[in-house]
This record gives C-alpha cells, sequence and structure tokens, in this order.
C-alpha cells in the first residue's frame, strides 16, 4: 500500500471560520462538527485538514495545495472576491501577483491565525 497523509490538526483560535474560509476559498466541502473537537475540511476523497480550536499560542504552519490549471484561476477568484491579499513570492510584500518561475502558476496567502496557504499548478517540490 503507498504511504498517504490521511489527516493532520490545524491550531486555531476560531476554528468554525478557518475552516469554513479555507473550504470556501477551495471549493470543498466542510463540516462544523466531526469525530471529535473538529471541524473538518475535507480537501480531496483522501485527506482532511481537521482545525482544532485553542486559545494557546502555536507555529505558524505552511500547507501548499497542488491544483489543476482551471482550479486556480477558480481560487484566485474566490480570494480576490474576499478581499485577501496574496502575494508571489513565500516571504515578502502583498504584491497581488502570481509566481511563474516553475513553468505553472503560484500564490501565497495567509488565513487570519496567521497559517500560510500556497497554491500552484506545478510542483517545484517534485519534478514528476
Amino acid at each position: 500500500m503507498t504511504i498517504e497523509l490521511d489527516h493532520t490538526i490545524v491550531p486555531s483560535h476560531d476554528k468554525l471560520v478557518s475552516a469554513k474560509l479555507l473550504a470556501d476559498l477551495l471549493g470543498v466541502p466542510w463540516a462544523p462538527t466531526a469525530l471529535g473537537p473538529f471541524a473538518p475540511v475535507f480537501v480531496n476523497e483522501g485527506l482532511t485538514l481537521d482545525f482544532i480550536q485553542t486559545d494557546e499560542d502555536f507555529p505558524v504552519y505552511h500547507f501548499c495545495f497542488r491544483v489543476s490549471p482551471g482550479q486556480f484561476d477558480e481560487i484566485l477568484g474566490r480570494i480576490k472576491a474576499a478581499g485577501i491579499p496574496y502575494r508571489s513570492s513565500v516571504r515578502g510584500p502583498m504584491d497581488m501577483q502570481i509566481n511563474t518561475d516553475y513553468g505553472g502558476n503560484m500564490i501565497y496567502w495567509n488565513e487570519p491565525d496567521g497559517h500560510q496557504w500556497e497554491m500552484l499548478t506545478v510542483s517545484y517540490a517534485r519534478q514528476t
């Protein structure tokens, strides 16, 4: 069997707001409740991001979503419609530009808890 990441926990100060925002932007389903204290975002048929609410400090996580060119355009449209600033580099100003350095399209944005989301159409981490 191939090893696949099934789920991971994403800490949040408001799990419902964070889960709904990501699900709405990606155009995927989510639920306000699930098994345990989580608000799951069903990224695809094999991966769930389980948002958990906490008052504790937590590190900022980075998540990257590889999408088709059509999905990229749709998600970027929802990001723009929501007024969410984005950037073309992992660090740097919110330049509202698309990075095309690796033969595809790529952007980064942060959600209210600070977590950094990345969306790309061509993986630079894997050449296959």
